[in-house]
């Protein structure tokens, strides 16, 4: 699995927190320059308002200060931390204008990182007590990969590969591209892989049946992946692999359904539903203007 830490590094969120901005103030916050004075000072607290595993809070920070490197950002919550309604997220500080031209794409962040923290950790809690490990994806929002798979890991999931440089996985399509359709295909690809690929990098290939599971242990892949087979199956596929390599169940597992796969016994569980369908947390910016600056 892949483990990468959230650095604010050219080329990684920061370019995405210039896309962002980029895309939302356009010329300028015509209502703000219009109303409020130039040197209008003021405070806000981002509040919590449901419940949820927090996740983004450097990157919401680093929104503010890309639009003026003076506004204060304190912390009163931590990454991987549970909020309550009602609990202080952060509290900036700084010009009026300043916050209001950061505060959507900086929420807008917030809120959808922590939905997938939060996902992630109802996951977690329901595979509690088992071996299985919940992975992520690839199936993440295009340019938002680094932080996403942040989240996952903030909600206490694991990452999956973070590329395709990462580690070798044979899926369906790679297996067509093969060719044949006779058995062996499935060893035959592992052989390939573990021919020509770097030294380093594990195998791991997908699998449909219990014959290509067979196939894939005896061409010595690292790691099978379960496509879309059923609780029974999986259970005999756990049996028939007696610990020769890891197992990953993956396709169509959700919360009501995770559970049971864990007890089958496999080491991982991938659910691309963390970060392609995680709904928003609700946050909010409460503003109070006329604020002195904080010395």
């Amino acid at each position: 699995m892949s483990e990468r830490p959230l650095a604010p590094v050219r080329g990684g969120w920061e370019v995405i927190i210039d896309l962002a901005l980029a895309e939302d103030l356009g010329g300028g916050d015509v209502t703000s320059l219009a109303t409020i004075p130039v040197g209008a000072h003021a405070q806000a607290t981002i509040i919590a308002k449901q419940t949820g595993v927090l996740s983004g809070v450097d990157v919401a920070g680093a929104v503010f200060r890309r639009v003026n490197p003076m506004v204060r950002f304190e912390p009163r919550a931590a990454d991987g931390q549970l909020l309550q309604p009602g609990d202080a997220v952060a509290v900036v500080d700084g010009l009026a204008q300043s916050l209001l031209a950061a505060e959507r794409v900086a929420l807008n962040l917030l809120q959808r990182l922590s939905g997938v923290a939060t996902l992630t950790a109802a996951y977690v809690a329901a595979v509690e007590g088992t071996k299985a490990r919940i992975v992520d994806t690839r199936k993440t929002t295009p340019g938002l990969r680094m932080m996403e798979k942040a989240a996952v890991r903030h909600g206490g999931g694991r990452n999956h590969r973070f590329n395709l440089t990462d580690g070798v996985l044979i899926k369906d399509n790679h297996l067509a591209a093969v060719g044949g359709d006779g058995p062996e295909r499935v060893a035959r690809a592992v052989r390939l892989a573990r021919e020509r690929a770097p030294h380093p990098l594990r195998i791991e290939v997908e699998v449909t049946t219990l014959d290509e599971l067979a196939e894939a242990l005896n061409a010595g892949a690292d790691i099978v992946l379960l496509d879309n087979m059923d609780v029974p199956m999986l259970r005999r596929a756990v049996e028939q692999t007696a610990n020769r390599a890891l197992l990953e169940a993956s396709g169509g597992i959700t919360l009501k359904t995770v559970r049971a796969v864990a007890e089958t016994g496999v080491d991982l569980i991938s659910v691309g539903a963390l970060t392609h369908s995680a709904p928003a947390l609700d946050l909010s910016l409460e503003f109070a203007l006329g604020v002195a600056p904080t010395k």
